[in-house]
């Protein structure tokens, strides 16, 4: 394997001549991945595997915003993610990563659960060529895993015959004994359950907390997440992400693209 630093970090060479390609990142996150200049394709020019989008619906539309007074209305999911990854998918052979299975759209809804999901599911319906279904049959695995955060209608979405998404859990559904095709996922915020910012080593217990949700959710079959981590860089920060890889999160999540991506790169990941 070879792992590049520095500036090299954003490619892995994969033969002679100057043809390169991404190494695929199985534990990066991008954290409202919308708000860079390029949304999606700069997360996926360093290689990451998972990205976040929030999504206001206005009429008809589901706009990718951070904040409602923010909404553009041709800043559609359709036009920002959608579409750029069907084109992709289809140019890269059925994948999003040639390298990786693996590839989560995390679409976190702000406005009200029912009637944006709905809308979001028929939307969802015009790219089942490359979305992981669920229906009759069971689940057919595809280029992309869709998962729902923010506003969930959980109970809508138990009675659909047919979904192109899934379910973002939280901590208090460890126990729960939902499925994991329709639950994957366990997302939570960190300063929510703990107090360790990265300073000095995590409190014993802490550890063991975060030890036993890792082992509670892969026990289900669930990946497992944490926002509100430390992400301005700073040793701090890399206490963090240390202590995340050393337990077994699954996911971790940033704004800082190129920080993660050689953090990862630099530990083996």
């Amino acid at each position: 394997m070879i792992r590049v630093i520095g500036m090299m970090a954003l490619l892995l060479t994969t033969g002679s001549g100057p043809a390169a390609s991404p190494r695929p990142l199985p534990w990066a996150h991008a954290h409202n991945d919308y708000l860079h200049s390029q949304p999606l394709r700069e997360a996926l020019a360093h290689g990451y595997t998972s990205v976040e989008a929030d999504v206001f619906l206005q009429g008809d539309r589901l706009c990718v915003a951070h904040e409602a007074n923010r909404i553009v209305p041709e800043r559609t999911l359709q036009a920002l993610y959608l579409d750029p990854l069907r084109q992709r998918v289809q140019e890269k052979g059925g994948r999003v990563h040639p390298q990786a299975a693996r590839f989560l759209l995390l679409i976190d809804i702000k406005t009200a659960a029912d009637p944006t999901y709905r809308r979001l599911h028929d939307v969802l319906a015009q790219y089942q060529d490359m979305l992981t279904t669920f229906g009759p049959q069971g689940r057919k695995d595809k280029a992309v895993l869709v998962v729902v955060s923010g506003n969930r209608p959980l109970e809508l979405m138990r009675t659909q015959t047919i979904r192109y998404a899934s379910y973002d859990g939280r901590l208090t559904d460890l126990d729960s004994d939902l499925p994991a095709d329709l639950m994957p996922l366990i997302s939570d915020s960190w300063v929510r359950h703990f107090t360790w910012r990265g300073s000095g080593p995590i409190p014993e217990a802490e550890a063991r907390k975060l030890d036993g949700v890792v082992r509670a959710a892969h026990a289900k079959g669930r990946l497992v997440r944490f926002w509100q981590t430390p992400d301005a860089p700073s040793r701090e920060r890399e206490a963090v992400w240390r202590q995340l890889l050393a337990a077994g999160v699954d996911l971790i999540s940033t704004d800082d693209l190129k920080g993660l991506q050689e953090f990862l790169l630099q530990h083996g990941r």
